[in-house]
Order: C-alpha cells, then structure tokens, then sequence
C-alpha cells in the first residue's frame, strides 16, 4: 500500500474501456471493494489495475466507513448500470458510500459499468463464502444486487 492518506475507492465491476479514461493521482492509492455476495468486483478490479501497473489493496465492503472516519478517501468511483436526471443504478452497496462521501464532502463519480440483468442474486449466495456455509441451516438469505442511488448524492460539493 502506497500513501494511505490519500486513497481513491472504486465501488462495482468498471468496463475495462471506461478504467482506461480515468486519470488518477500517482501519489493516490487504490482500493477496491470486494463485492459480495460473488466478490466480482475484487477479482475483476484487481485484473484490470494490475495489467495497468497500480497495485491495488481490495477491502471488505463494509471498510469503506473506518477509511471516511480517518479521513483517508480523497474520491470515489462508483459503477452506474444506469443513469437518468433523478439518480442512477448501481451495484448494491453504491447508496452507502454515497451518504458517507456527502457527509465527508468527498467527490462521488458515476464510471460505466458491466452490465447485470439481475436484481436479485440466489439467497444461498449470501449464506456462503467461497463455498463454506457461514449461516446455520434454516437462516434466510437476501442478495439485492443493484440499489438506486439518487441524484441529490452527486451534486457538487
């Protein structure tokens, strides 16, 4: 890990076309996170920014907070699926680092993501990771895969 005071969040799978237009700080260290239920966005991000030369550090998703209360996230990346006047369509998890990102008066910027066609992942998804049971039997499962992120949340600061 490079500067940790000075870190650039990436939230959801980038097209490998829409990484390429980006210009990041050199001295900024890039974190991604993990996405789960499937932690796509980890393994995906992670190909893409190696094959560029940066090393990234991939987080837990529910990290991101400790970076905003350190004051260590400088902006944000996140993945849109769709975008409109009233806000935009993003991987599940998109809505919280928007709230912390106002409240911190980090920028918040919407990049072109992979397409999903899903709204829901499998519920037993969510009760695993990497193939080992971390639910007992007979709990519930809840995988949303995008939420709704609305436009109040990218307006300048």
């Amino acid at each position: 890990m490079q500067d940790s005071k000075s870190i650039i969040l990436f939230h959801g799978v980038l097209t490998p076309e829409a990484l390429d237009k980006l210009i990041l700080a050199h001295e900024a260290s890039v974190f991604i996170c993990e996405g789960r239920p499937g932690l796509e966005a980890g393994r995906v991000m992670s190909g893409l920014f190696l094959k560029k030369g940066i090393t990234p550090t991939v987080i837990c998703d529910n990290m991101p907070g400790f970076l905003f209360f350190k004051g260590m996230v400088k902006e944000i990346y996140i993945a849109c699926q769709y975008a409109d006047t009233t806000g935009a369509l993003c991987d599940s998890g998109a809505l919280i680092l928007a709230v912390l990102a106002r409240k911190h008066k980090v920028p918040l910027k919407l990049v072109q993501a992979e397409r999903r066609t899903r709204f829901l992942g499998d519920p037993q998804s969510i009760l695993s990771f990497e193939g080992e049971r971390i639910a007992p039997d007979g709990a519930c499962g809840y995988a949303p895969l995008v939420e709704w992120v609305g436009v109040e949340y990218f307006k300048k600061l």
